[in-house]
């Protein structure tokens, strides 16, 4: 810019130059012209009247010659007929016949005549002017003078001179100058526009800018506000959240999908290729098909865990811009889902079990096939396994309940003491038939809860406690309050569980000894409604177990 200023300023100062001296030469050349023009008609009259007087009067301008310092005047005498008479430079009688020329022709006719003829020197010119005397005789003069541009030639070394100083002072000028103007624009502040003091002119274009900052700070917000919601949701989100360009390239990213994806957060960058951060075909082949255009669905294996794997295009005027996919955790669904079926399964091996039974000792006495004397063992049998159905039935509508929690009694201000002593009290008989010692010791711990599914935790832990123990063993129940929680404990010396065991025993109809299971008719889902109850009371079950020594199972509250 500031090159485009010093080039103008040259230009329009060499421009300026050369247009006066131009303009200079031309109006001296024409000042000059009216200046020979005025002289040279004085002058013809004087001659004129010096022939008149005199013939000899031309001999004399001959002789001494005619003219200024400045300019010689050449004097002709021309007859009637155009023949040359006097001529005060050349040989008169070898001069041509003069009739022809425009100022003699215009001098018979109008009395004078003038004209302009260019000379054999370069850039010069004569003036010459005519007037016919009294005796029909044409008297002309003639005066040697430069042209225009011998005008304006003469002009040029000072041009040249004037021009040179000229431009290195239109240079200096407006390098200076633009200095001074460029540098308040220079030092605007862009953030504050209207706190400028520059040009008035400048005013307009800063109330743009100001205009435009505010429409780009408001944009600025908007988008930062939207970016602030957007990862936001992302970050918060238990679904890991991918987006990839066309290329495959990682343009954005949550953290939930790095923890799902089981990699280092330095590992998945943005912009890298979206297999860094997984390479299984699954995972390669939903992002291909989402890049392709084709929306996806499936369910992945991705090390221990399962994944909903859901991957959509992102479509745009000039077709697939890039995909988006989304990773759910379903691991636990799925195993909902497995122990769902097993569950079933379970259920209809268990019902099936002493539903045999009881078809099977009815046929045989609807036959007529049992002694008089055996129908009471019969028939004491089929109650004995519609119990256990019943009992079965009952411990699987309780499960099914907490599943949903579907419990719609009133949580109270429960004894954990209290309740342990009923269950004690209940269990007594069958403890005491084995042999075994069942006391409860410790000292008042009050919890809100639901008594009755308190009362089936509490009761089916030391139901087991006592089944799976041995003759002459012992079951000891306390309850208390410990760091602040109130907790109840169930501890017994009997046959332990394995090591193998322990992390499936809350499972619905897991039994560690089967042949043992039925034996004491236990339906496998004691624990498990222990498991959910705490659940559905927020409440941590703990157990520790060594096979052979014995089992201690503590809740807290």
């Amino acid at each position: 810019m500031k090159k485009k200023i010093i080039w103008s300023m040259s230009m329009i100062a060499l421009v300026s130059i050369v247009f006066s001296m131009v303009l200079s030469g031309v109006v001296s050349y024409y000042d000059s012209l009216e200046i020979i023009k005025n002289s040279t008609m004085a002058e013809s009259q004087y001659i004129q009247s010096g022939i008149e007087k005199n013939d000899d009067y031309l001999d004399s301008i001959r002789s001494v010659g005619y003219g200024t310092s400045t300019q010689s005047v050449r004097v002709t005498l021309i007859e009637a007929d155009g023949t040359v008479s006097f001529d005060s430079v050349a040989d008169a009688a070898e001069m041509e016949n003069h009739a022809d020329r425009p100022e003699v022709i215009d001098a018979h006719a109008t009395g004078t005549g003038e004209s302009i003829r260019e000379s054999e020197t370069v850039n010069m010119q004569s003036y010459n002017y005519a007037v016919l005397m009294a005796d029909g005789r044409v008297l002309r003069l003639s005066v040697g003078m430069k042209t225009v541009f011998g005008s304006i030639e003469r002009m040029v070394p000072w041009m040249v001179l004037c021009s040179i100083v000229v431009l290195l002072f239109a240079v200096v000028l407006s390098t200076y100058r633009t200095k001074q103007i460029v540098k308040p624009i220079n030092n605007i502040d862009l953030d504050h526009p209207m706190e400028n003091d520059v040009y008035d002119e400048l005013a307009p274009l800063f109330l743009r800018i100001e205009r435009q900052n505010e429409t780009i700070q408001e944009k600025m917000e908007e988008l930062n506000r939207k970016q602030n919601e957007f990862t936001a949701i992302t970050e918060n989100m238990q679904e890991g959240f991918i987006v990839v360009d066309s290329k495959g390239d990682v343009l954005s990213y949550n953290t939930s999908a790095v923890r799902l994806l089981g990699i280092d957060r330095g590992a998945g960058q943005r912009h890298a290729s979206v297999l860094t951060f997984n390479r299984s075909h699954d995972f390669r082949d939903a992002v291909d098909l989402a890049l392709s255009g084709t929306a996806t669905e499936r369910v992945t294996r991705i090390g221990a865990h399962s994944y909903n794997l859901i991957a959509n295009p992102v479509l745009g005027e000039a077709g697939v811009r890039g995909a988006v996919i989304v990773l759910l955790d379903v691991t636990e669904k799925e195993e909902s889902e497995r122990m769902r079926r097993e569950f079933t399964a379970n259920v209809s091996h268990e019902l099936k079990t002493p539903l045999t039974s009881i078809s099977g000792y009815a046929e045989i006495i609807r036959n007529g096939l049992v002694r008089s004397e055996d129908i009471p063992r019969f028939a004491g049998n089929i109650y004995t396994e519609t119990q256990r159905l019943i009992t079965l039935v009952e411990d699987i509508i309780k499960l099914s309940q907490l599943d949903e929690r579907a419990v719609e009694l009133e949580r109270t201000r429960v004894d954990l003491q209290g309740i342990a002593r009923d269950v004690a009290e209940r269990l007594r008989a069958t403890a005491e038939k084995n042999r075994i010692r069942l006391q409860v010791t410790g000292e008042a711990a009050e919890v809100t809860g639901v008594p009755r599914i308190l009362d089936e935790m509490i009761f089916n832990l030391v139901d087991n406690a006592v089944k799976y123990n041995r003759t002459g063993g012992k079951v000891d129940i306390t309850t208390g309050v410990r760091d602040g929680h109130a907790f109840v404990e169930v501890a017994d010396d009997g046959i332990g569980i394995p090591e193998q065991d322990r992390e499936h025993v809350f499972e619905r109809f897991y039994r560690v000894d089967k042949s043992r299971s039925k034996q004491i008719g236990g339906t496998g889902l004691g624990l498990s409604i222990v498991k959910h109850g705490a659940a559905f009371h927020n409440v941590h079950v703990a157990l520790q177990s060594r096979e052979g020594v014995g089992t201690t199972v503590r809740i807290t509250f």
